[in-house]
């Protein structure tokens, strides 16, 4: 009996200094060991910012998706009034248990009843479930059918689809960026996750008087673009139309203000469907307008002329004799089609987009003259956006320049832009000789409402007010009965613009294959309030400019007109001195002559 006195006692007094130690010594220990043991902890996932257009059409949203888990250990339960599952009541309950909830999980019972069945406690039923379709889930009342708080997750989509894809771009399987304006405003787009912490039992249940701690998730911002998304849309589908038509390659239209340069649309084909493309082998994910690089052809011949007019070694009336060959160096330059002698004057040069004519009048100035205002144009150097991928087209130093690159240059050839370059120069004549780079991004939206517009564009003086009208004068010869794009007249309005037509480079084959037809424009001309840029690669037949993309530019520039609403100035058309007799060329002093040498300012 003592001995078992002793023994007893001795236990006793371990087992209360190990009740002193743990709650006395060690309490605060113990007790921070069992707290993390009950400590859960969910990630709240923040929503990535809208994409909107200018008018507040969405392009681009971010949607809850619900992942939804069986407990089969907990369904085999359902209207059987049982805590445990019975052998004689649980397949009927895991059948109907699953009439219900196949329609809302988009799938059948017979494929649902196996996932239900079993003694597994956690099976992913489906993760791209919508809240909206949770709560009709959870109304079913079906034991063991929860959603997986833990893998909430955001789905982005894109509810324009195919028409602002290209230019809104897209995110990754993974939530990334991948490209357009997903990857060029991404931090802005990217919200702060937030975080809840709780505390659970052994089986996972929130104990209801645990503590708790909720750190908000806060939204990424909304960004408001510059595009109209009515007029995106018909940009994209007359564009789709016309490629498909004439057999093109790929082809872009972008349509710009005037006046401050923003981005009214930037339609490119082909396209893709953000909602189901990504990650396809095969799918074109690019934005042609800002990528693709191309020898512009005669688009380009405002600029020499501009700046020929601006050093005052022409004006619009000079005279200009263009034989049928011009001989430089080694290489015998030509027009579109072969011609007698022709007197015109530099305005007729440029209604008519006369290669040797142009040459003629680049040769009033220096090679890096000519390099400086193209590069003041815009040419060589990105535009200004920050869109990713985009090229800065190719102006090499004039330094570099050959004999026959030197005059090449001059109309179109020899040099690259993108599409977005191409409109911004004839915007830059539109806007009286003032460069306003190109804009897309409108405003961004906090999640508390709080609107951050966008700085206005820089802009830059590159020809005078008069050298501008000029060239504008100009380029209403083009749009004319005696220019290159009578297709591009628009009723009621006065048109000003240039066709383009200039062999392909095809960078995967590494030679030129095909051409390239174009057609930049503005209206109205005398008070021009939109440009219009059409670019088409490759089409099959026909494969001029004019005939090409003087359609799409009525079309598009016509919609645009009216949808914002701009009305004819009904002021008449200026009368311009396209051609000149023999003798009134001869008489002239000014006269632009092959082999009548002219200094070069």
């Amino acid at each position: 009996m003592r001995a078992l006195t002793v023994a007893s006692l001795f236990v006793l007094s371990v087992f209360g200094a190990q009740l002193i130690r743990i709650q006395g010594f060690d309490a605060h220990a113990v007790a921070e060991e069992a707290q993390s043991k009950r400590a859960g902890t969910q990630i709240i996932p923040a929503m990535r910012g809208q994409i909107l257009s200018a008018d507040g059409t969405v392009l681009a949203a971010s949607a809850v998706r619900e992942v939804v888990v069986a407990d089969q250990q907990a369904v085999c339960t359902y209207r059987t009034k049982k805590n445990t599952c019975s052998p004689e009541r649980s397949a009927q309950a895991v059948q109907e248990a699953a009439v219900g909830l196949a329609p809302l999980l988009g799938t059948t019972v017979a494929q649902l009843v196996p996932k239900l069945t079993g003694t597994n406690r956690y099976v992913i039923l489906s993760k791209d479930v919508t809240p909206v379709t949770w709560n009709a889930i959870a109304d079913l009342g079906i034991p063991g059918i929860y959603r997986d708080r833990r893998a909430t997750r955001s789905e982005r989509t894109y509810p324009q689809g195919t028409t602002t894809a290209a230019l809104v771009g897209y995110v990754t399987a993974d939530g990334n960026p991948g490209g357009g304006v997903e990857l060029m405003v991404k931090d802005h787009l990217k919200g702060t996750p937030g975080k809840q912490t709780f505390e659970q039992g052994r089986d996972g249940t929130i104990i209801p008087v645990g503590e708790r701690s909720l750190t908000p998730a806060v939204d990424g911002n909304d960004v408001h673009l510059t595009i109209s998304s009515s007029l995106q849309w018909y940009a994209q589908n007359s564009l789709a139309q016309r490629i498909k038509d004439v057999g093109a390659k790929s082809g872009t239209v972008v349509v710009m203000n005037a006046k401050n340069g923003n981005l009214l649309s930037v339609a490119s084909y082909p396209t893709f469907n953000p909602n189901t493309d990504v990650g396809k082998k095969g799918a074109k994910l690019g934005n042609v307008a800002f990528s693709d690089v191309f020898e512009p052809g005669s688009t380009s011949k405002i600029m020499t002329v501009a700046a020929a007019l601006e050093e005052g070694t022409v004006t619009p009336s000079t005279p200009v004799v263009i034989p049928n060959r011009l001989k430089r160096f080694d290489a015998s330059f030509k027009d579109s089609h072969d011609h007698p002698t022709l007197y015109r004057t530099v305005a007729g040069t440029l209604a008519e987009s006369s290669n040797i004519g142009t040459v003629l009048v680049s040769e009033t100035m220096t090679p890096k003259t000519l390099e400086t205002y193209f590069r003041k144009f815009g040419v060589g150097e990105r535009s200004g956006t920050g869109f990713p991928g985009e090229s800065a087209g190719l102006l090499a130093p004039s330094e570099q320049w050959s004999g026959t690159q030197a005059k090449t240059v001059a109309f179109g050839q020899g040099l690259s832009v993108t599409a977005i370059q191409a409109a911004s120069v004839f915007q830059t004549i539109a806007n009286g000789g003032v460069r306003v780079a190109p804009r897309l991004i409108e405003s961004l939206t906090a999640a508390d409402g709080t609107v951050t517009p966008t700085p206005a564009s820089p802009t830059t003086r590159v020809v005078s007010e008069q050298t501008a009208s000029d060239v504008s004068k100009m380029l209403e010869g083009v749009v004319s009965g005696e220019g290159t794009a009578q297709e591009a007249m628009i009723p009621g309005y006065r048109v000003a613009g240039k066709t383009g037509t200039a062999d392909y480079y095809d960078a995967a084959a590494k030679r030129y294959s095909g051409r390239t037809a174009s057609f930049i424009g503005y209206a109205p001309a005398d008070d021009p309030q939109i440009v219009v840029a059409v670019i088409v690669h490759k089409p099959i037949q026909p494969f001029f400019g004019g005939p090409v993309a003087g359609p799409v530019f009525k079309d598009v520039a016509t919609y645009a007109l009216q949808e914002l609403k701009i009305p004819p100035t009904g002021a008449t058309p200026p009368k311009i001195t396209v051609k000149v007799s023999p003798e009134e060329a001869q008489a002239d002093p000014t006269l632009l002559l092959d082999g009548r040498k002219r200094s070069a300012g």
